[in-house]
């Protein structure tokens, strides 16, 4: 009988061989998210209603957040040695593939019916925001591939990025948010304080200069210059525009507003995600080789949730502590921490919240307080009102510094440092990339035989985006 931890539905040791994975069928349903396009119009054309082309914002909004309400919780996490075979199971992977061509055959229809059909500007914009909404939950579908090492799930994820004209979030995302998160300078860290709209322009504009600063530091180390068809900016842009200008050119001028809609709507989904998934969180600073770092990202950095409807949807994007643990880790493995802070419902409940700044504040702002044991100098806090925020919410009188500060941290030791130094390359202690000396990496502009010593410290595993080189360890230590 397989047994589970208590109070946590943790699935113990010993039960690898009675266990399965109760939701591999489940998954299936992520698939309904790309199909409520045509969900959209066959209602459409059955009862006339318009209503129907606004299903994707409604099933989001409204549906999802009840079905979490009443379905419930799922905290079962699979053994640690089944999570290879897991891994290696290519079904799941076939479930995202899927997503891609409902997805674009859902906007191709859709904006073929914008533009011939007898619709109302009303329709129009509703089944708009229906492409829009597919669009948004398909940038978390690029999410999951393009975190991979497969060369063909990462050209995937752009495809995916083309329809909202994000393509860049597959830079920033894989190497500026997962290096900075929880941390002042992640422009997709949301401060205490802080609501989603001042949160969304500095978060779609800072997101975007980042990952060209990204992307210009890369060539830079090739000493070239950045305007080149390998930039994974620009090529991204450029399937945008591809996809775009065939449309235009097939269509007619006439559906650049709805196509400018459901990118906003589409970019803004994300974002809204983004702005809950850290919300107040702070790494500390840590001392390492005499400099001041942030301590490596730990569960109690993300909020999770483990309503278990918008975690099939969603491909266990709840479980976003794990993820950033793990990145190039898949879906179906992610585990939930019981340490992780939990948000109060899951994610689709949480966006109707978000979008309502006060209800935000009054649910979520206690709970970081909580999170920090009342001392909120411990948070992420927005510059804007930090002083308001400060003088609401006093540090508990015992408490002379701010938590975390100059604390020890996890990083290598000296010894260590200087052995990591020395060898003739170094293998990320988290996904298992290598970096040999006699083969370089030259994408990331260190052409072969470029020594270790050469590579800069702050220099970040171009696989998972989490370990720097001070965090490398001698190769063959760690399994890839």
């Amino acid at each position: 009988m397989t047994s589970l931890g208590k109070d946590t539905g943790t699935i113990l040791e010993g039960s690898t061989d009675q266990w399965r994975d109760k939701k591999r069928y489940l998954w299936l349903i992520g698939l309904v998210v790309p199909s409520l396009a045509f969900a959209a119009l066959g209602l459409h054309a059955l009862t006339g209603w318009g209503v129907w082309l606004w299903i994707g914002p409604i099933v989001i909004l409204v549906v999802v957040p009840a079905i979490d309400l009443l379905a419930g919780l799922d905290r079962s996490n699979p053994p640690d040695d089944v999570i290879e075979a897991l891994e290696n199971d290519r079904y799941y992977r076939w479930i995202t593939y899927l997503f891609l061509p409902i997805q674009y055959a859902g906007f191709v229809v859709g904006f073929w019916l914008i533009s011939t059909g007898d619709l109302a500007v009303v329709d129009k914009i509703g089944l708009a925001a229906t492409i829009g909404s597919i669009g948004g939950i398909g940038i978390n579908t690029a999410h999951e591939l393009g975190h991979k090492k497969e060369s063909h799930e990462r050209w995937l994820s752009k495809i995916a990025l083309a329809q909202s004209f994000y393509g860049h979030f597959y830079i920033e995302h894989n190497r500026g948010h997962h290096v900075r998160v929880a941390t002042p300078e992640d422009p997709a860290s949301s401060r205490f304080g802080e609501s989603f709209y001042r949160f969304w322009p500095r978060t779609v504009f800072g997101s975007l200069r980042s990952a060209w600063r990204l992307e210009k530091r890369r060539y830079a180390r090739h000493d070239k210059h950045p305007f080149r068809i390998g930039n994974d900016v620009l090529n991204a842009w450029l399937m945008s525009a591809v996809l775009w200008g065939a449309m235009l050119l097939w269509l007619g001028v006439g559906i650049l507003p709805y196509l400018l809609l459901q990118a906003v709507v589409g970019f803004s989904l994300l974002e809204v995600v983004n702005y809950m998934e850290h919300y107040g969180m702070l790494r500390q600073k840590v001392r390492s080789r005499g400099k001041e770092r942030y301590e490596r990202v730990a569960p109690s950095h993300s909020w999770n949730s483990n309503n278990i409807a918008t975690n099939v949807l969603l491909y266990h994007l709840q479980r976003h502590s794990d993820h950033h643990a793990n990145p190039t880790r898949r879906y179906q493995t992610l585990r939930d921490f019981e340490e992780s802070p939990v948000l109060p419902t899951g994610y689709a409940g949480m966006i109707v919240l978000a979008l309502v700044p006060p209800l935000w504040r009054r649910v979520m702002d206690p709970r970081v307080l909580a999170h920090f044991d009342d001392d909120v100098r411990g948070a992420n806090i927005s510059p804007h009102n930090r002083e308001k925020v400060l003088a609401k919410y006093p540090a508990p009188a015992a408490t002379a510094d701010p938590p975390g500060r100059h604390a020890a941290g996890n990083h290598q030791s000296g010894k260590d440092i200087r052995q990591a130094a020395t060898r003739r390359g170094g293998q990320c202690p988290g996904c298992g990339y290598v970096y040999d000396e006699a083969v370089g990496d030259p994408r990331e502009g260190f052409p072969a035989g470029t020594p270790w010593s050469a590579v800069p410290d702050n220099w970040c595993c171009p696989d998972c985006g989490v370990r720097e080189k001070i965090d490398f360890v001698v190769p063959g230590t760690v399994s890839a």
